[in-house]
């Protein structure tokens, strides 16, 4: 099953997408698959929450996975980090995140 996102690329561009539930894709993969931020700016660890370049804002008010001390490390020492950033590589496509909006914050 699919659901719908929005995503908001680095250049305020906002996208409606739709992202498989069932292909245990995170939101950093989703973000590549669609080329929302050029090639090698995202996920550069390969999603293993060892860099921030998947860092994001999550707009909607979603019940998200709580933070594991790796996420919250790496967000400790990133830039342009808020109260809403977490990780893309660390939120899964579940059918609960329908409707769910973020937006990517800047690249370093």
């Amino acid at each position: 099953m699919d659901i719908s996102i929005r995503i908001t690329d680095r250049v305020g561009v906002t996208h409606d997408i739709s992202a498989p539930t069932d292909m245990a894709m995170n939101l950093m993969e989703v973000v590549r698959a669609y080329e929302l931020a050029p090639e090698g700016t995202i996920g550069v660890c390969g999603g293993m929450a060892m860099c921030a370049s998947c860092q994001c804002y999550v707009l909607s008010n979603h019940e998200l996975p709580t933070m594991q001390d790796d996420e919250e490390a790496m967000l400790a020492e990133a830039f342009f980090v808020k109260d809403n950033s977490r990780l893309g590589c660390q939120i899964q496509m579940t059918t609960d995140m329908e409707g769910l909006e973020v937006e990517l914050a800047p690249a370093d």
